[in-house]
């Protein structure tokens, strides 16, 4: 079959194979006997899966187990029992997907946020107001004020709905003063900015998948004053062919400004879309192109 098969007769393998693991998922069978169920051997099945799929059968595989544990420990279930329902042999293998694939430990999934205070507060800044949020570990949240006040906060309850939230607006204060007053001396458009020293010295406390958090770290990397496109992040971070996924991490960046992504635009030269509105981001960008220059000469 494997010297035989036609180009149009691979998808229907890998949609064999796809049944296949979902099935079988919580019993975690190995390749071979995937690819035996195909008839293929491992190799050409291994090989045909990713080039379809994008990804290798254990990511797949990976990606069924982490889904349906994420389903149980929403349900309450505990964490052995978990790792017992999705045919995992050990609370270690359950940790290490969660960490591989999640960045946070299946205690911190489940508990979303329990045991966590965060301080916020609501602030004006030159780009309009603004919700920061922090945690001991560092800053958590940092959104635009788009509709209401209220509706701001009440995103940030929906995304640590566990922790205890307190509203104090001194404690941000100086955060903010840190974020948004540092100015880049004039001439100097390169990494080694005040504003970037400023934004080195901050904490984050992210919370993200391993894409997502990949995604992140290369849009911080965006030198101040530069902008990137949705394809370059995609190569830096391995992953060339991810173009949409890509997007979609950039659009659910939780912390505006310090992580960048005003800063990515498409390939033809438009500004694009951004979570905050276009005339923000264009605001944004022109600031760092023009630090002489306030927001308000911009608009």
């Amino acid at each position: 079959m494997e010297s035989t098969t036609a180009p149009s007769q691979h998808y229907q393998l890998v949609e064999q194979a796809i049944q296949y693991i979902e099935a079988n998922v919580n019993r975690q069978p190995e390749l071979g006997e995937i690819a035996s169920a195909v008839g293929l051997s491992e190799y050409h099945f291994q090989r045909m899966f990713t080039r379809w799929a994008g990804i290798s059968p254990k990511r797949f595989m990976q990606f069924l187990t982490k889904e349906h544990a994420k389903d149980l420990l929403a349900r309450s279930e505990n964490l052995i029992e978990t790792t017992h329902q999705v045919g995992l042999s050990s609370l270690g293998r359950l940790h290490d997907l969660f960490i591989n694939t999640e960045a946070v430990t299946p205690g911190e999934y489940k508990s979303h946020g329990a045991g966590l205070t965060i301080q916020y507060g609501l602030h004006q800044t030159p780009f309009g107001k603004c919700l920061i949020a922090t945690t001991e570990r560092g800053i958590c949240h940092l959104g635009f004020v788009q509709t209401s006040e209220g509706s701001a906060i009440d995103n940030l309850v929906a995304d640590w709905d566990q922790a205890k939230m307190i509203e104090d607006y001194k404690s941000t204060a100086p955060l903010i003063a840190r974020i948004f007053s540092a100015q880049p001396p004039a001439g100097d458009r390169g990494t080694d900015s005040a504003f970037e020293q400023a934004d080195q010295r901050l904490r984050l406390h992210l919370r993200g998948t391993n894409f997502q958090i990949k995604v992140w770290e290369a849009l911080i990397n965006i030198p101040l004053g530069s902008v990137t496109t949705y394809e370059h992040i995609a190569a830096h971070i391995g992953n060339p062919n991810a173009l949409r996924a890509v997007g979609t991490a950039v659009g659910h960046n939780p912390i505006a400004v310090l992580i960048p992504c005003h800063r990515v635009i498409r390939k033809n030269g438009e500004f694009g879309n951004y979570r905050y509105g276009s005339a923000r981001k264009k605001a944004l960008l022109l600031h760092e192109m023009r630090p002489d220059m306030s927001p308000q000469e911009i608009g």
